[in-house]
């Protein structure tokens, strides 16, 4: 298979296709944001695209999530959890007191938060598409001086980094839940998980209640609910819920038929064998 992630080479979105059984001997395929990699997918240029959707930090990726309902299509066929370790990097000689500016995609900076604001408060935090972007432009010189970047030991090692700082993120158990995106979803397993998203046609008493009713009443585990807005207009959101069935099982199925009922607009995100911690 071919697999576009977010890229340059040494991001961990790069790690997390090393670590996912279908993209095992196939080719990783760098591109420069989340919605290039979703494209390409829906284009054709490649047969998967694997997208992080949540850190257990920082909470859902929503950039994923709005992929997935305003750019329908790519269905969900694997997931899988990579732990994440965030360094400070910077150019040889660099040191911690030195660093004026700290580059790094957003969500980082969310997962380092108090290490940021204790031991850099001065700095100034500059955004980037990746993590690697990051540590490459810090390499370069591109940055200027004082200027460190957040990644991953590889990144350090490719770009040609020290690690001023090491597991700087604000909890050891940081994870980022991976998702592989292809045209269709997996046949199921036994051990299985579907994510769906809906709208409801109208704020109203006990709708959402009505929902998780045709989980529960059929002994279905609700693993993950939250809502985003639909941008549209204030008060319009769209839900997104993860429930431990197959949408091919007997009961997944039911389940599914009664939601449809319920809901003004419903988007299937695809069934997917349940990923574990590694």
């Amino acid at each position: 298979m071919r697999i576009a992630y977010l890229g340059p080479p040494g991001t961990f979105s790069e790690e997390a296709v090393s670590r996912c059984d279908l993209a095992r001997g196939g080719e990783a395929v760098p591109q420069p944001t989340f919605g290039d990699a979703y494209r390409a997918l829906r284009r054709g240029d490649v047969d998967g695209a694997l997208l992080p959707i949540e850190n257990s930090i920082e909470g859902s990726v929503g950039a994923t999530l709005d992929l997935l309902v305003h750019e329908p299509g790519p269905l969900i066929r694997r997931e899988l959890l990579l732990p994440v370790r965030q360094h400070l990097l910077a150019r040889p000689g660099t040191r911690l007191e030195d660093v004026r500016r700290v580059l790094s995609h957003p969500q980082p900076f969310g997962q380092c938060s108090r290490f940021l604001r204790e031991r850099l408060a001065g700095a100034t935090l500059e955004p980037t598409h990746s993590t690697a972007e990051a540590a490459r432009k810090v390499g370069a010189g591109e940055a200027g001086a004082g200027a460190a970047a957040i990644g991953s030991r590889a990144a350090a090692a490719r770009y040609g980094l020290e690690l001023l700082a090491e597991s700087i993120q604000d909890v050891d158990e940081n994870f980022t839940r991976f998702v592989l995106l292809a045209r269709a979803d997996e046949a199921p397993t036994g051990a299985d998980r579907t994510s769906i998203a809906f709208t409801l046609d109208r704020d109203r008493p006990g709708g959402l209640y009505e929902i998780l009713g045709e989980l529960a009443s059929r002994g279905i585990n609700l693993s993950k609910i939250e809502s985003r807005p639909m941008k549209q207009a204030l008060g319009h959101y769209v839900f997104f819920l993860d429930f431990e069935a197959h949408r091919l099982d007997a009961a997944g199925a039911e389940a599914l038929a009664g939601v449809r009922a319920r809901v003004h607009r419903l988007w299937l995100l695809g069934s997917y064998p349940r990923g574990g911690i590694p």
